[in-house]
């Protein structure tokens, strides 16, 4: 399929600014066999009882750093951690530096460039490590906020809005979204619905922000992700299969990482490491029965995902639906439940 095909017009207005407050006000677009209008807090009664809902519990890092090589102002966003003083990062501008050169971004941070990548990714290693590097992340870093949001700007509340209430495991660059939607009140409902929860991680890469260049879609190269698929999230999977419960993932991360973890007639393994994972149309899924998540960009590799999941020509009608009825779009927006086609 041509990346084309995964294009679509939004008007900048459906763009969110700012999350809805509290988080479970938001709408949520149920998408099946019809489009259905809800709100975030009809998630328990538009789910089963037994079904079990799997979350992401990354933790987003300040990881975006304004540093200076010389004279020269670079600005770097981290995107996977390679060891406990490494990461590769995305640069700007990355055509000026050189392995060995050494970026300095406050009196007690700098990183030396180890290496260069494509598209202005370069490998540093830092001056500080585990826990003292995320504490100087901390305190001189920004929240690697979206380009669509702001301009990527930080603002006072997200260092709060952009983490999720699951957010446990420090490693993240970018939320996985479809949790943000989410509060103790609505947790609590879902337990009262018998809903079951269980969580996994996958520290969300920069590289989810990348556009997908290439004119095919299949020949689009997708950046590594490290997540963790432990031992109580697959029992709880495979109790739930084994009441007849679905399994719904929540968001593109737990889906993607739950799919890399599937083993022989779709079980779930345990799983540590990276996935590069691709879901495009004629993907054949093997563990996700619902996934909810926001409303993704156009030609993204998300909107594929979806597509691939529910249909094209469901999820075209779909968020054609969503911008004629006003729904709010991306990081910040509203969310859908999307049933995966038969």
């Amino acid at each position: 399929m041509l990346t084309a095909d995964f294009d679509f017009d939004l008007p900048a207005d459906r763009i969110a600014q700012a999350p809805a407050r509290p988080r479970d006000a938001a709408r949520l677009l149920a998408i099946g066999r019809e489009l259905a209008d809800h709100g975030v807090r009809d998630l328990p009664r538009l789910l089963r009882p037994g079904d079990l809902l799997v979350s992401n519990d990354t933790r987003v890092i300040p990881a975006r750093l304004t540093g200076r090589r010389g004279a020269a102002t670079v600005e770097v966003t981290l995107h996977l951690r390679e060891g406990e003083d490494r990461w590769l990062a995305f640069a700007r501008p990355a055509k000026r530096l050189r392995p060995g050169d050494i970026v300095q971004f406050a009196d007690d941070l700098s990183a030396e460039v180890t290496g260069k990548g494509e598209g202005g990714e370069v490998a540093l290693r830092f001056s500080a490590a585990g826990p003292a590097l995320l504490a100087a992340l901390e305190r001189h870093g920004r929240m690697p906020l979206p380009p669509y949001i702001r301009g990527g700007t930080e603002g006072d509340g997200d260092r709060a809005d952009y983490q999720t209430l699951f957010a446990a495991r420090d490693g993240a660059v970018a939320a996985p979204t479809a949790g943000l939607h989410f509060t103790p009140d609505l947790l609590a409902a879902l337990d009262a619905a018998g809903i079951r929860r269980t969580v996994v991680t996958l520290h969300v890469g920069a590289g989810t922000f990348l556009p997908v260049k290439a004119e095919r879609a299949a020949d689009h190269r997708m950046h590594a992700e490290w997540g963790e698929v432990g031992p109580e999230a697959v029992a709880a999977i495979d109790q739930a299969r084994a009441r007849g419960g679905r399994v719904v993932a929540v968001g593109t991360t737990s889906l993607r990482l739950l799919e890399a973890a599937a083993g022989e007639a779709g079980r779930v393994r345990p799983f540590s490491g990276t996935t590069d994972i691709f879901i495009l149309p004629g993907y054949r899924f093997q563990v996700v029965d619902l996934l909810m998540t926001n409303f993704h960009l156009p030609r993204s590799t998300l909107f594929m995902l979806v597509s691939a999941l529910a249909g094209l020509d469901r999820m075209r009608a779909a968020y054609a639906h969503a911008i004629a009825a006003g729904y709010r779009f991306y990081s910040y927006g509203d969310a859908c439940l999307i049933e995966r086609a038969p």
